[in-house]
């Protein structure tokens, strides 16, 4: 598998676990808090086989970008928060620069 692909799983298992922690009720859930240790563990194992090929530093920012913007989304639609124009734009600002910092990368 390409370190992309492997980056971006990374991001998405990070969404995963960063929108579940909600429902470990501070870990006191027992199959919520299995959920959300099981991905953050899958998620690093993921962000460090990409960053065999990738740039530290634009491996770790796309991670993260992925993981923030796309919390961001799939909690207005779990967890009713609120989608304000401001805030759309500025995580629409989000993913452009993940596709920047992707289009302008070379892995090595």
């Amino acid at each position: 598998m390409n370190s992309w692909t492997l980056l971006i799983l990374a991001g998405l298992l990070e969404i995963c676990w960063a929108v579940g922690l909600k429902s470990t009720h501070g870990f006191t859930k027992l199959w919520p808090s299995v959920f959300v240790g099981s991905a953050v563990i899958a998620s690093f194992v993921l962000l460090s086989l990409a960053m065999k090929q990738l740039p530290v530093g634009t491996a770790y920012a796309v991670w993260v970008g992925i993981g923030a913007a796309g919390a961001a989304i799939v909690a207005v639609f779990i967890h009713g928060e609120a989608m304000t124009p401001a805030r759309a734009l500025f995580l629409g600002l989000l993913v452009v620069a993940i596709i920047g910092l992707k289009m302008t990368s070379t892995a090595h």
